[in-house]
C-alpha cells in the first residue's frame, strides 16, 4: 500500500480548517488532493488531535508486527509438524527435517535450524563414518545378505568373535541405517487348547527328538527329510535325505549317529508310521530306550523339533532350489554343519550349540563317548 505524502498532523489541520467553515473543494485544490481523498480521511481522522492520530500510527504498526509474528509462528508449526510429527532427538533425523523445511516450506535455513535446535554447522558438516565404523556397517551387510531372515540381534551375536566390543545399539542403529529390517511375519491365530509342558532334558543324549520336513526338486518329484535334533544342546544330531525313508532306514540313520555320540536315553516322535513300525520299535527295546510318543494332533508336545524344522525351512529349503537329490544332500548338510557350528541360539546363551554341548561336556568333566564335530558325521 502507497504511503501518503501527508503526515497525519497535516491531514488533521485540513480536517480542522473544514470545520472552520472553509470549502472542502477549495481545500482540495489549493493542497492537491481529490475530494475523495478528504472524506477518507475525515472517517479515519474526524474528531482525532495531532497527538490521538500519532498514538494511532504507533497501534497500526505494532498491529502490523504482530500480526506478521502470528503468521510465522502459524507457519513455523505448520513445518515442524509436516516434517517431524514427533519430537526428533536423532542429528540425521534433524538434517532430515530442516532440508525438507528449507526445500518445501521455503524457510531459510538459519530459520529452519533455530526451529529444530540444530545448529548451521552441525547441519552443514554432518559427521563422517571412522574406517572401523564403516568395515562393522559393510560386516553387517554381509551377513544381513547371507542371512536374510536374521535381525540385528542374532547379526550382533554373528558379529561378537570378530568385534568383542560391539555394542548391540550400535548394531542397531548401522542395521537401521542400512535399511535391512526384516519384515516381522503374522502369527497364526490358532484356538486356545490345553498344552503339555516338555520335560525339559538336563544333559547332553537325554532326549533326542525327530521329525519328517518334505520338500521336492526343480523337476516336481518330492523328498523327504529326517532330522533328528538333541533337546538340550539343541544340536541337530542328523539330516537324513532321501526319496522315502522306512522305519528300518531310520533306525540304521540313528546307530550310525550313535557310533561317536551313543546312544539317547529317549526319543521323543509323532505317531507316524515309521516311528511305530516293528523295525523301530525293536530298535528301541533293543537299545534300553523310552519311546515318548505325543498324542496324535498335538504337535505342541514336541516343541523343540517343531522349532527346529522351521528354521530349517527358512533358512534352507526355502533359500534354495534344488535340481538332484545329491545337490539337496550336499546343500543340507552345509547348513547343519553352519547351524551346530556357527548360528548362534538364543536360548543356549546366543552361542552355536556345539560350542554350548562342548561347555557342558567340560563343565560336567566329559562324556562317555567323545563327541566329534558336526564334519565327522554325514
Amino acid at each position: 500500500m502507497r504511503k501518503s505524502k501527508y503526515s497525519e498532523e497535516q491531514i488533521i489541520g485540513f480536517l480542522r480548517q473544514a470545520e472552520a467553515g472553509m470549502p472542502v473543494a477549495e481545500i482540495c485544490r489549493k493542497s492537491g488532493f481529490s475530494d475523495a481523498t478528504f472524506y477518507k480521511w475525515r472517517s479515519k481522522f474526524g474528531g482525532m488531535e495531532a497527538s490521538d492520530a500519532k498514538r494511532l500510527r504507533e497501534l497500526e504498526a505494532e498491529n502490523a508486527k504482530l500480526k506478521k509474528l502470528l503468521a510465522e509462528a502459524h507457519l513455523d508449526m505448520h513445518a515442524l509438524k509436516s516434517v517431524l510429527g514427533g519430537k526428533a532427538l536423532a542429528p540425521q533425523v534433524k538434517r532430515e527435517a530442516i532440508a525438507q523445511m528449507v526445500n518445501e516450506h521455503h524457510l531459510s535455513e538459519r530459520r529452519a535450524c533455530g526451529l529444530v535446535g540444530l545448529s548451521r554447522d552441525s547441519y552443514r558438516h554432518p559427521p563422517e563414518l571412522d574406517a572401523a565404523t564403516r568395515e562393522l556397517a559393510d560386516r553387517i551387510v554381509e551377513i544381513a545378505q547371507v542371512r536374510r531372515r536374521f535381525g540385528y540381534r542374532r547379526i550382533h551375536d554373528m558379529l561378537r568373535p570378530d568385534f568383542p566390543g560391539v555394542n548391540h545399539k550400535r548394531v542397531y542403529r548401522l542395521y537401521s541405517a542400512a535399511n535391512l529390517a526384516v519384515r516381522k511375519r503374522k502369527k497364526v491365530k490358532r484356538p486356545i487348547n490345553e498344552r503339555v509342558p516338555l520335560q525339559l532334558a538336563k544333559t547332553v543324549n537325554e532326549v533326542w527328538s525327530m521329525d519328517f520336513v518334505s520338500d521336492s526338486l526343480s523337476t516336481g518329484r518330492r523328498i523327504k527329510c529326517l532330522a533328528v535334533a538333541d533337546d538340550f544342546s539343541h544340536e541337530c544330531v542328523s539330516i537324513c535325505v532321501d526319496w522315502g525313508i522306512s522305519g528300518q532306514y531310520v533306525t540304521r540313520l540313528l546307530d550310525q549317529a550313535a557310533l561317536f555320540r551313543g546312544y539317547p536315553l529317549a526319543v521323543r516322535t509323532d505317531n507316524g508310521p515309521e516311528f511305530t513300525s516293528r523295525a523301530f520299535i525293536a530298535w528301541v527295546q533293543q537299545h534300553h530306550i523310552r519311546h515318548l510318543l505325543i498324542e496324535p494332533g498335538k504337535p505342541m508336545q514336541n516343541g523343540y523339533i517343531e522349532s527346529f524344522n522351521g528354521k530349517f525351512r527358512d533358512e534352507c529349503l526355502n533359500e534354495h532350489w534344488f535340481q538332484s537329490l545329491q545337490q539337496a544332500r550336499q546343500t543340507i548338510a552345509t547348513w547343519r554343519r553352519d547351524y551346530n557350528e556357527v548360528r548362534p541360539h538364543s536360548s543356549i546363551g546366543r552361542i552355536p550349540p556345539a560350542q554350548f554341548a562342548e561347555q557342558h561336556r567340560r563343565h560336567a568333566g566329559g562324556a562317555a563317548h567323545q563327541i566329534p564335530t558336526t564334519n565327522e558325521i554325514t
